[in-house]
C-alpha cells in the first residue's frame, strides 16, 4: 500500500503536471457519484444525448428532477481537496485541471487553469439559435411556470439529478429559448455525447509540456478521461492515482494511493509547504 506522504515525494519530483479529477473530489461538498469503490454503478440509467435531443418526455424528466435538484448544486461549496489543489496551481505545480465534473467547483475555489471536460451545469444553450442562458435565471422561469415543484423534498443523484414521483415529471412545463423559443439544453456532455474537439486537443497539447500526470478522485471508467492516461503512459508520463477504489488506469499507474480525497491532499500539500514548496527539474 502506497503511503500518504509518497504524493508529496512524486508532486515534488514532477512538478509540471496535468491534474484530472472526477467526481470523488466533490464528494465531499455533498454531490453524489455516479460510482461505487469498485467502479460499479449507482443508480438508474442516465440520460442520453440523443434522447434528450429527440424525446420531449426525456426533457420533461429532466428538467423536473433538475428544478428539484439544481439547489445542492448551485449551494455547493468547494471542500478541502479543491483548495489544496488551488494551492499547488499557486504555486506552480498544476499547469492545467482537467474536470469530468460540471459543478465548478474548481473554480468557485480559485482555480484559474481549468478546462471542464464535459461541460458546466451553471449555464443552458439553445439547440436553435445557440443563445446563453445562466441555469440560475432558468432556475426562477422553471418555478414559475411550474409551482408544484417548490421545496420538494427528494433524495438526490450526480450533477444536480434528483429523485421525483413520476407524477411531477408528467406535469412539468419546460423551459424554452426567450430569443427564439427552441428547445434548452444545459451546457454539458450528456453520456452518448461527445466532448467537444477544442477541449480534448487543449489536453492533448499540454501532455507534450508536462512532467506527470495525478488523477484525483476518479474511477476513469468513461473514456474521455482515460484516454489521456493512456496517452500520459504512451509518452512515458509518470502517473500518480488519488482515489478510494478501483480505477481504469490501475495498470498504468506509477504509484496509486486509496486514500481520502481531502486527507491525502492536505498532507501533501503540508509536506511541500514545510520543504517550502520545493520544484526540481523534470527528470525526463
Amino acid at each position: 500500500m502506497v503511503e500518504a506522504g509518497e504524493l508529496a515525494t512524486f508532486i515534488a519530483r514532477y512538478p509540471r503536471l496535468l491534474i484530472i479529477t472526477g467526481a470523488g473530489i466533490s464528494a465531499a461538498s455533498g454531490i453524489p457519484t455516479y460510482r461505487d469503490h469498485h467502479g460499479s454503478w449507482l443508480g438508474g440509467t442516465p440520460i442520453q444525448h440523443q434522447e434528450f435531443i429527440e424525446q420531449q418526455e426525456r426533457r420533461k424528466r429532466y428538467w423536473a428532477r433538475s428544478a428539484v435538484g439544481w439547489t445542492a448544486i448551485a449551494e455547493a461549496t468547494p471542500n478541502t481537496a479543491h483548495l489544496c489543489l488551488v494551492k499547488l496551481e499557486q504555486q506552480g505545480y498544476a499547469r492545467l485541471l482537467v474536470t469530468q465534473n460540471v459543478d465548478r467547483l474548481h473554480q468557485k475555489a480559485g482555480h484559474q487553469q481549468v478546462i471542464d471536460l464535459h461541460g458546466r451545469l451553471d449555464r443552458v444553450q439553445c439547440l436553435d439559435c445557440s443563445a446563453f442562458e445562466s441555469r440560475a435565471s432558468i432556475q426562477l422561469r422553471i418555478i414559475r411556470q411550474n409551482p408544484q415543484l417548490q421545496n420538494i423534498v427528494a433524495g438526490l443523484a450526480p450533477d444536480g439529478d434528483a429523485n421525483v414521483e413520476d407524477m411531477l415529471v408528467q406535469t412539468m412545463m419546460p423551459p424554452h429559448c426567450l430569443q427564439c423559443d427552441g428547445i434548452l439544453m444545459p451546457d454539458v456532455v450528456f453520456f452518448g455525447g461527445a466532448v467537444p474537439r477544442p477541449r480534448v486537443d487543449a489536453v492533448e497539447q499540454m501532455l507534450g509540456q508536462v512532467d506527470g500526470v495525478l488523477v484525483v478522485g476518479s474511477s476513469l471508467m468513461v473514456y474521455s478521461g482515460f484516454r489521456f492516461c493512456r496517452q500520459a503512459h504512451a509518452l512515458g508520463l509518470p502517473i500518480a492515482l488519488l482515489n478510494k477504489g478501483t480505477t481504469r488506469a490501475d495498470e498504468l499507474a506509477t504509484i496509486k494511493l486509496q486514500a481520502d480525497c481531502a486527507v491525502a491532499l492536505g498532507q501533501a500539500v503540508n509536506e511541500l509547504q514545510a520543504e517550502g514548496f520545493p520544484g526540481v527539474k523534470s527528470q525526463r
